[in-house]
Parts: structure tokens; sequence; C-alpha cells
């Protein structure tokens, strides 16, 4: 049995945040200057990054959006203006081999989807502060990344709300499936060509739908009051403790995410670290609705190869070739397109699109919090941790990021090979027969790319952090426990005070390493008890 200090506090996460001069005794103004004495106990929080940059780019990327919804907007009147709701407008013509036809048209739609996902990022982005900042003032921000659209604040006419929050949902969905429907064929009887249109409905629709989210992202940044722009979870933390939102406990100084209670500290280090599965109660939902998306697509291509009737071989090719599945929307007209075929062609495709832009949006959570973890533990690397950044290096520098980013339109783009609308036009008009086309090697490919990116994020959620730091997963309260010093641009963590309760900490310098077989605990423990 060997004897230590142990702090006795009822409650490490107390309901209410308590003021930091509960914790720290005499709590320096902003100017004031830290006594040397206890530079390892008291946090000073007047140094955290507003990150203006990040504003000036969020406002960058909504004036972007605007820009194009706009431009959707008016060449969508112009057309239907001009050609009514069946028009469509030649945009570029098409090479003479089949092939090269398919990859100019292919390409056109990849493009397009790049932009819709550039357009929901910037006004996601906007959203996703205010509704970090309303849930912070609100006192109920845990951690860094939230599911932006199915984490909701009080009140229904709250920017962040419950309704909002499920026409945000709405209009997601809206921006692809009405992106997967502007770009059409036109054939010219006149000059014998072929060429790629636009139709001016479903531009309209889309360009309205993305101006909508831009103008709730206004209304959610005019809303909230926002701390910081940063999307580092230790300026977010510092923000929070200076704003007395947050209280920090200085005896968990060995404690992840997971270490809850008094019985949690003093304690040992450990070489492993909980994965994020177990770190985040919301990471557990998402890969299994990322599994739910892989059986729904699975389950749609059995059911398509079930009932395809026309040929009895099936021909593997990446882009469409040969049709499987054909239907007409029923109870219409299949030869007038009017404003009601439309109208039942967006929901027919949005309802099967749903679950995958869902699935995507949620796949950010994971992408996120690993991010958040990886920046954590550089803390410990010889280079340090670098707390300010550049707000376009969370998306660009860390790969998992940057393959989600890139995934989103590629998988839309996937998914408008293996189901699209037949509607051909010629000399401007579209010819009727908006039918619904699947084809079936399309879905199997849809599935399989899928099933690779669930296997991808499931191994990387499962994955267990090495070594002794603590693991926090952007996990607020916790980082608040285990940085015990001033923000710097550059952060180490190691081992800072030795004794028969040892201490861990932050440092501006790089520290030793931590010492497997001792005891951790804040260095201002002073309640005796004894473990084993």
């Amino acid at each position: 049995m060997t004897a230590f200090f142990k702090p006795v506090v009822e409650n490490w996460y107390p309901s209410h945040p308590l003021p930091n001069d509960v914790l720290l005794p005499n709590p320096p103004d902003d100017s004031d200057t830290i006594p040397s004495d206890t530079k390892s106990t008291v946090v000073r929080t007047d140094f955290y990054d507003r990150s203006p940059i990040s504003r000036r780019f969020a406002i960058i990327g909504l004036a972007l959006s605007s820009i194009i919804s706009f431009c959707c907007i008016i060449t969508g009147v112009v057309i239907l203006a001009i050609h009514g709701v069946s028009g469509v407008v030649p945009l570029m013509k098409l090479g003479h081999s089949e092939l090269q036809t398919y990859l100019q048209f292919e390409m056109l739609s990849l493009i397009l989807n790049a932009l819709v996902t550039i357009c929901t990022e910037s006004t996601g982005f906007v959203h996703n502060i205010s509704l970090r900042s309303a849930l912070a003032s609100e006192g109920r921000l845990r951690f860094n990344t939230n599911l932006r659209l199915l984490t909701a604040a009080r009140g229904w006419r709250n920017p962040n709300g419950v309704l909002l929050n499920g026409i945000m949902v709405l209009l997601l969905i809206s921006s692809y499936s009405s992106s997967s429907l502007v770009i059409s064929y036109n054939y010219s009887s006149s000059q014998n060509t072929a060429s790629a249109a636009i139709a001016g409905l479903p531009l309209f629709f889309l360009g309205v739908a993305l101006l909508l989210q831009v103008v709730i992202a206004l209304l959610g940044m005019q809303g909230a009051e926002i701390l910081t722009w940063s999307s580092s979870p230790f300026d977010i933390t510092a923000a929070l403790l200076h704003n007395n939102k947050l209280t920090r406990f200085s005896s968990r100084c060995m404690c992840c995410v997971i270490d809850r209670g008094v019985d949690a500290c003093p304690a040992k280090p450990s070489n492993t670290q909980p994965s994020a599965w177990h770190a985040h109660p919301s990471i557990r939902k998402v890969v299994i609705s990322l599994w739910g998306v892989v059986v729904a697509c699975a389950g749609w291509a059995g059911m398509v190869t079930y009932i395809r009737t026309k040929n009895d071989y099936f021909v593997w090719t990446f882009l469409p070739w040969e049709v499987s599945v054909m239907y007409h929307i029923p109870g219409v007209n299949p030869l007038d397109v009017d404003l009601l075929v439309w109208v039942l062609l967006f929901i027919n495709i949005a309802v099967v699109q749903g679950p995958l832009t869902l699935g995507l949006h949620c796949s950010e959570l994971i992408a996120n919090v690993i991010r958040d973890e990886r920046q954590w533990r550089r803390a410990t690397e010889k280079k340090g941790l670098k707390t300010t950044t550049n707000p376009l290096m969370p998306i660009f520098a860390h790969p998992i990021c940057l393959i989600l980013f890139v995934m989103k339109p590629f998988l839309h783009w996937m998914f408008g090979l293996a189901t699209t609308v037949a509607d051909g036009a010629e000399d401007g008009k579209l010819s009727g027969g908006l039918a619904v086309l699947m084809f079936e090697a399309q879905i199997w490919n849809l599935c399989v790319a899928l099933f690779i990116f669930a296997c991808f994020f499931t191994f990387i959620v499962l994955r267990r952090p090495r070594g002794p730091q603590p693991a926090a997963y952007g996990h607020l309260q916790t980082l608040a426990n285990l940085i015990d010093s001033p923000l710097s641009p550059v952060m180490w963590w190691g081992h800072k005070k030795d004794g028969l309760v040892c201490h861990a900490g932050t440092s501006d310098h790089e520290l030793q390493a931590i010492k497997m077989g001792c005891v951790y605990a804040g260095s201002g423990a002073e309640s005796p008890a004894s473990v084993s």
C-alpha cells in the first residue's frame, strides 16, 4: 500500500460552471503578470486566438455561395421564362465517340457536385460556429465537434434550433438532389450534334436551396455571441475559461476523457488510450449509420439484380452502359414534362439520396474528432503542438478531413452514375418520358465504394492511441484539466514535478517524459488516501 494525497471533490463535472477564482486563488487580471510560484497551477486565459482570419474566410465563403446561388436562380428564371418548364439551354458540344461523350458529360456533373460541396461546406462552417457558440451560452458545449444538423440549441426560433436545423437537413439533401438533375443531353436536329444542356427548373431549385442555407447561416452568426472563430479545441477551451463558462480541475492531470468520478485520480499513466468509439457518445451512432447506408445500398443493388430481366448476364463497367431497371413516376403522363413531374422526380431522388447525404454529413464528426486528438497528441512530439494554425489547415493538412472533403462530391457523383433520369432533350425541349433509370453495375460500384469508406472510418475510430498522454478527443473539460499553462504558439505536455504524487502538464518548452511507474495528480492535492 502506497500512501499519497488525493483530493476530495464531490462532482468533477458540475452542471453549472464555477468561476475561475474558486480554484485559482487571487486570479490576475488580463494585464497582470502571473507570479512564478503559481505558474504551475494558474492558467492565464487572456491569450487565445479569436481568429479574425477565419471570420474573413467564412464571410468570403458565404459571399461565394451567395454569388453561385444567385447565378443559379437568375439563369434558371431566364431559362424558365424563355423555354418554359421543359426547356433546356445547350452548354457545350459533346464528342463524337460514345466514350468521349460519356466522359465529358460526367465531368460536368462531377464539377457541379464539387461546387455544391464547396458552397455547403462554407455555409456549414458558419452554421457550426454559431451552433457551438449557442451551446456554450447554454452551458451545453461538451466537445469541440458536434453533429451540426442533429444537435440543436434551445428555442424553436433559434437559428440553430430544431426547426431551422430540420430545414437545413432538407436543404442540404435538396442541393445534391437538384444537382443530379441539372445536366441533360440535348440533340440538335438542324446541326445533327449532341450537347450537354442545363435544365432551368432544377437549376432554380438548386440556387434557392443554396441561398436559404446562406440565410440560415447568417441568422445564426448574428444571433450568437461568438467567442472565437477558431476551430482549434485549445482556443475554444481558453475562450470558455476566460468567460467563466468552464472550470479547470487541476488534480486530473492524468485523467482521459472517459475517466469520471473521484476515484479516477490520482492515477498511474497507461501505455494505451481509449479509442474514439468509447470516448465520444455520438461516434458509435455515426458508424452504425454508415454501415446502415452500406446495407441499404447493397439491398438496392440486390433488388435491381433480382428484377433485371432484359439480359441474363452481367457486364461490369464504371460508366453507365446498359439500363437495368427503368420506371416512370406513377400517376403522371410520361410524355408530358410539367411542374408536377419535376416535383415528383425531386422527391423520388431526394428519398433515395437522402441517407447518403446524411451519412456523409455525420462522417464529419469522426474526421474532426480524430483531427482534434491527433493535434493534441503532437504536444509530446519533438516539435511540439502549434496551437494557432491557418484556418484552412484543418481541411487540407489533416488526411482524414481531406479524404472526406474529396469523397463527398465523388460519392454523390457515383450515385448519379447509379441512378439518373432519362431527360434527353431535342432542340432545347425535353422530349418527355422522364423515367428513372437504374444501372446495376454502377449501383454495385457505389456499394463497394461505400463499403471501403465505412471500413476506413470504422478502423480509425477503433484505433487506440499509444503513449501515456491522456486522450481528449476534443472534450473541452478534459483539455481544461490537462492544460495548466498559458497558451503559447508552441506547447508541450509531459512530466513537470516529482514527489510522492507527481504532476504532469503543459509548458512553452519541451518537458521530461512521463515516468510510467509514478502516480500523478495535481500539485494542490491535500487529502490523504491510500491505494494498492
